[in-house]
Parts: C-alpha cells; structure tokens; sequence
C-alpha cells in the first residue's frame, strides 16, 4: 500500500499511531519527523471499508506505536475499535476533533509550535462539553488550545436525521425569529411545510427530546439552502449546500463578485470569555430578499460573503485581543472553493498570514495527521 508522507517540522520523541475519523477515514503514524498517511476509506460502516482499516491498523501495530491517538467520539468505529483491543503496548490519546484539523493544517505548513488562531469549520465533530461543535474559533498550538468562539448552537431536530432532512433546521432558525408566526409567514419555504410534522418537531424542540446542540457551520449552510433552494431533503450531507455554492458560482454570481456586496448582519456577543455569532439576523434578511424575489443567485452570492464576514471581524477581535496574525483554516466546509476564496480576500486585506491544507483534503482525512501531532506532543 502506497503512503502519503509528510515531513514535519520538529520530530515526536515516541511514534505514534492515529485512527482518524469515522467517515473519510485516513490512518497516520509518525515516527521522528515523518509522518505515514494511509489511503481514504470512505465510512467505517462499510464492512469493506472497515476492514481495510482493521488491516492498516494491525499493520502499523507491528511497528510498536508508543502512543495511539483517536477522536474523542465514542461512536466512531475507529474510536470503538481501539477502546476494544483486550492487550494493549502503548498509551491511548483522546484528540479533540478540530484541535486535529488545525494541528494537520499546522503541520503541512511547516508552524512549529506556535498558536494560531484555528478556523474549523464542518458538519459535526464531539466538543469536550459533549455538544456537538462544527463552526469553533480555537487559539491554539499543538499541545492545548482554547475554544474562544463559535456559531450560535441549535438544537437538531431528530439528531442525525437533521442532516438528511434540512428543512428541520431551517424551520427551527425560522420559529426562533417568528415563534407562532412562523406558519402565517408568506414564503414559499413556509407553505411547503408538512404541518402535522412541523407540530411533532416543535414539541421535541420544548422538550428538549432527541434534540441535541450543534454550533455547525455545516448546517447552518444547509438551513439557508433548504429555504432558498426550496429543497427539504438531501441525498447525502452537504448536499444542499454544495446546490448553493454552485448558485452563487453562477454566471448572475459572478457578476456580483465584481460588485460592491453587502453581506447579511449578524452579530458577535461576547458571553464570558467566548465570542459567539449570532445569525438570526441573516435569516430575517434572506426572508426579506425572498418575498422580494430578489435573485436567488444573489441571496446565494451574499450568504457565502457573509460566513466570510464572519470569520474575518471574528479574527480581527480576536487578533486584538491575543496579539496572534495567524489564521489556520481547516474542515470539510472549506471545500467550498467561494467560501474558502472570499475568506481568504478578507483576511489578507487586513493583514493576516493565512494557512491553508497543501496535501492533505481540508475535511477528515486530515485528522489523522493532526491527531498524531497532538498525541505526540503532549506525550
């Protein structure tokens, strides 16, 4: 089997072995300054998949990793998996999900360990107050880091059925701004809401039943285009907000690129010692836009500069206040080319040194390589 290798920029003292995710699964094992990185497989839950992991794991097992690093997930195979294994030869490291993804980013840019401001943004990954975090502003190196903001949490709706059934989102983001309102607002949206099911989903909200909080900038791409696609399920997730980066990559959203564009308003607040986004905003402006008819092309256009927005003012707070230049970016939501683009512009206009995935994709199969850093370093 073929290895991607990557040369790191310090060397890890006892080599370690990492699990990588549960989805876009990669295996890393570092020894001194270099680091092995497997092929993907594509979900631990295929039989086939999982076993080509299995067999990756017992072949790096047989170099004698002092230290094994796995996600903190207790329901990912990989994680499984290794809590199982009856005899164990080394040390076991639970790895915060989007430390990793910056840790990997870090790492294949040559940072020693120095902190960064670290972007993660993604579907879903295991916080360590067992929420749910996938939008987080870490200031971080690779031995500790700090969660110091993230998107607004919001309950989902039926768990993991949220992800494939959009709309729950969406109507959530909506009831939060219009409460009993909502099904007297005059949007196509609104209209093609199964009620009876919309009744259910409310009563799980105020009961809190099966509902757990997510802070992810996945989802809340996958509100938005639920309401402005009109599109209530997915096929696979991302699905809807792939729609929507190709909506604003369109030929009516180019125009706009070369515009003078005003993003949505949101609002950060600062709750103790955590900057939290605030996007209710967003939505009331989408629902204007849209029983304007404006251009759907256009709303698409202005919610991606919008999440740009975002993370810029949220890294010039932060740049203020921790005297760190530094953005590291990182998280399968950067795989939209315009976000990551846009994001990009905005902070190098104000100054800051951007770090950006090289070798590696910016979603999971990256994990690995940041969960062996993590793992080594803190050993």
């Amino acid at each position: 089997m073929g290895y991607l290798k990557i040369e790191l920029p310090f060397w890890i003292k006892k080599p370690v072995l990492a699990l990588g995710a549960h989805t876009k699964n990669t295996l890393c094992f570092v020894q001194n300054n270099l680091a092995h990185i497997t092929q993907i497989h594509q979900n631990l839950n295929d039989p086939g998949d999982f076993l080509r992991f299995q067999k990756a794991v017992k072949g790096f097992l047989k170099r004698s990793p002092k230290i094994v690093a796995y996600d903190l997930h207790p329901e990912y195979q990989s994680t499984k998996y290794i809590r199982q294994l009856s005899a164990k030869s080394f040390d076991l490291s639970a790895v915060q999900h989007h430390h990793a993804h910056i840790a990997s980013c870090m790492a294949e840019n040559g940072l020693k360990n120095q902190k960064v401001i670290g972007v993660a943004f993604d579907g879903t990954g295991l916080g360590l107050d067992n929420t749910l975090w996938g939008a987080e502003f870490l200031i971080c190196d690779y031995k500790n880091f700090i969660r110091i903001g993230h998107l607004r949490e919001i309950p989902l709706l039926g768990a993991e059925k949220a992800i494939l059934e959009p709309w729950r989102i969406a109507a959530l983001w909506l009831y939060l701004i219009y409460r009993e309102n909502l099904l007297n607002l005059k949007l196509n949206f609104v209209k093609h809401i199964a009620k009876d099911k919309w009744q259910i989903l409310k009563k799980m909200y105020l009961s809190n039943f099966n509902a757990p909080l997510a802070s992810s900038m996945g989802r809340l791409f996958d509100a938005v285009a639920s309401i402005v696609l009109l599109k209530f399920k997915a096929r696979f997730e991302g699905d809807l907000a792939m729609e929507l980066e190709r909506m604003a990559f369109s030929s009516s959203g180019q125009q706009l690129i070369s515009s003078k564009v005003k993003g949505y308003r949101f609002k950060i607040i600062r709750e103790n010692d955590t900057y939290i986004i605030e996007p209710l905003p967003v939505f009331k402006e989408i629902v204007l836009n849209l029983k304007a008819k404006d251009p759907k092309e256009e709303i698409a256009y202005r919610f991606h500069f919008t999440v740009a927005q975002m993370i810029d003012k949220m890294c010039l707070s932060l740049r203020r206040e921790f005297k760190i230049d530094k953005v590291a970016l990182s998280g399968g939501v950067f795989q939209n080319r315009l976000l990551a683009n846009l994001s990009s512009g905005l902070l190098l206009k104000d100054g800051f040194k951007i770090f950006t995935h090289k070798r590696l994709p910016c979603n999971d199969a990256s994990l690995s390589l940041g969960q062996a850093i993590i793992g080594g370093v803190k050993s």
